[in-house]
């Protein structure tokens, strides 16, 4: 651990002690009588801000509480994890209708990061605005404009119906935990309003989205007409933030994607 960080830990909280490195700038130390996460990086106030909005929707899944938030440095409580089972996403499904079915009162906003990558939060004044402002400005940074602006121009048609929902914004597998309380735990969001097929579709993206977890949301989230359809629309976006990121095969994916709506 850096003396440096350790030690502003330290005079805010009390001395840190038995540290864990977790990987991706994070470990996990014990405060006093507590648990902690530490994290470091650019936009630990942004994720600071959308564990507290994600707090705030009853019924939605629970997050680690903020404990300390600094623009390069993030202190969360630990989540004790356990074996996944059939319980837990069952539950995931249900708690995720829940955070969807939160109304909230704008296009975009919210984090100015997705994982290492950059976005603008603008508030936009409709879905085709924020969703045709995001996949374009992603889009110029993996030199697929001209590819994916057939797909933007085509957005009135190919968006669902609907307002905007709170979302997670960066809902892959890594970022849901088991909780050895039986209840399933989100971390690292990218928060915004947006489509909740969104949420949904990057959940699906590297991993199949369990019959019993969609059959739960279905429960309390009836699908809209023609999601099936949608779902590597939605796609797209992370898509494009791993292409930027990684590029190869990531860009090969986003590029066969945008071929398909184009």
């Amino acid at each position: 651990m850096s003396d440096s960080w350790q030690a502003r830990v330290a005079n805010a909280l009390g001395p840190t002690r038995a540290a864990l490195a977790l990987g991706g700038g994070a470990w996990r130390v014990r405060a006093g009588d507590r648990d902690l996460v530490v994290k470091l990086g650019e936009g630990a106030l942004d994720e600071a801000d959308g564990l507290r909005h994600l707090a705030g929707v009853a019924g939605a899944p629970p997050v680690p509480e903020v404990v300390l938030a600094e623009p390069d440095l993030l202190v969360t409580t630990y989540v004790r994890q356990g074996p996944r089972t059939t319980a837990h996403e069952e539950a995931l499904g249900w708690m995720l209708a829940s955070l969807h079915s939160a109304a909230w009162p704008e296009w975009g906003g919210g984090s100015s990061f997705i994982g290492a990558c950059t976005v603008d939060p603008a508030v936009a004044a409709s879905a085709v605005v924020f969703y045709e402002a995001r996949l374009l400005e992603l889009a110029r940074r993996c030199r697929l404009e001209d590819l994916v602006s057939d797909v933007t121009a085509r957005l009135g048609d190919l968006l669902p119906p609907g307002g905007p929902a709170l979302l997670h914004g960066d809902l892959w597998w890594g970022n849901v935990l088991w909780g050895a309380d039986g209840r399933p735990w989100l971390i690292d969001p990218s928060v915004h309003g947006g489509y909740p097929e969104e949420d949904l579709a990057m959940l699906g993206l590297f991993a199949p989205v369990p019959e019993r977890l969609a059959g739960a949301y279905a429960e309390i989230r009836p699908p809209d007409p023609g999601w099936e359809d949608r779902v590597p629309l939605f796609q797209l976006y992370p898509l494009l933030v791993h292409a930027v990121l990684f590029g190869g095969g990531y860009r090969a994916r986003a590029a066969a994607v945008a071929r398909r709506f184009a």
